[in-house]
């Protein structure tokens, strides 16, 4: 049995991550008003679709990825639960859904904990700016490096090193200025709009070589992603990363949120060190 690949989970998260370091203007403050209530409207899609036109990317569904981009890169807290469903892929071609919540908090420049919980797996992964650690809380064993400064660089380190990928490292560029992720885009367009778990939201979807994936944007003052969808098109069966995300921003985090403490049961064992298919050890 195959998975989808887990650098699909929580596609945006990054641009809150990365930007720290790069720095950003402040956001208007406030959100449009929520809706009551539990409702999932239908999106209808718009007269003008451009779907239908291969290659088709309309600017100002790109324009909304970057105020999205400009409002996550402007906060300097945030807590995320996300509700996620992953298809697995058996040999025989037939997709099965597993669902996990993951809950994060996320502080700039430095500092993360992502708590991801399925009935298949159950990791805790912290950082607090000098350390980082992986935490299997069904067994009790743990694992600390010494991590750099920032959540960037810390992200990437890990990678490099250590061969993790966390759920937090797609869209890099879209918060980097450096970065060139429209570039790959083959189509994006608005779809239309719909009510996300009471929120009123603006609904897009975009596709790359291999992939295809949409967003739902808050509308407002705060653009926040509500929810996400991505399709993987390299695999005949297309299986389907979904999350629903519920916010709060800039909430207060103390320092001792990010700090892991073992109790007296944990064991803690050495962090492999990633090679690289050709590398000697």
């Amino acid at each position: 049995m195959t998975s989808f690949g887990p650098r699909y989970l929580t596609i945006v998260l990054s641009l809150f991550l990365v930007a720290g370091c790069k720095g950003s203007e402040a956001s208007k403050n406030e959100a449009a008003s929520n809706k009551a209530g539990s409702q999932a409207a239908s999106a209808t899609a718009k007269d003008d679709d451009k779907s239908t036109v291969p290659g088709t990317v309309d600017p100002d569904a790109v324009a909304a990825l970057a105020r999205m981009s400009a409002y996550l890169t402007s906060l300097k807290t945030a807590q995320i639960k996300s509700n996620g469903s992953l298809d697995v892929v058996t040999q025989d071609g037939q997709r099965i859904q597993m669902d996990g919540v993951t809950n994060y908090k996320l502080r700039k420049p430095a500092g993360f904990v992502i708590d991801y919980d399925s009935d298949l797996k159950k990791r805790r992964f912290y950082y607090d700016g000098k350390q980082f650690t992986v935490y299997a809380p069904s067994t009790g064993f743990y694992s600390t490096v010494p991590a750099p400064a920032t959540n960037k660089d810390t992200l990437k380190e890990i990678y490099e090193k250590r061969g993790i990928k966390l759920p937090l490292e797609d869209l890099f560029r879209w918060s980097d200025p450096n970065g060139k992720r429209d570039d790959a885009l083959k189509s994006a367009y608005q779809v239309g709009t719909a009510t996300i778990d009471g929120v009123p939201t603006d609904h897009y979807a975009f596709r790359e070589a291999n992939t295809d994936w949409e967003v739902w944007i808050q509308q407002g003052a705060q653009p926040l992603p509500r929810k996400l969808v991505i399709v993987d098109q390299t695999d005949a069966a297309h299986p389907t990363y979904i999350a629903r995300l519920d916010w709060k921003v800039n909430p207060a985090l103390a320092a001792s949120d990010f700090t892991f403490a073992p109790n007296a049961d944990a064991k803690r064992i050495p962090m492999a060190t990633y090679i690289a298919s050709g590398e000697s050890k």
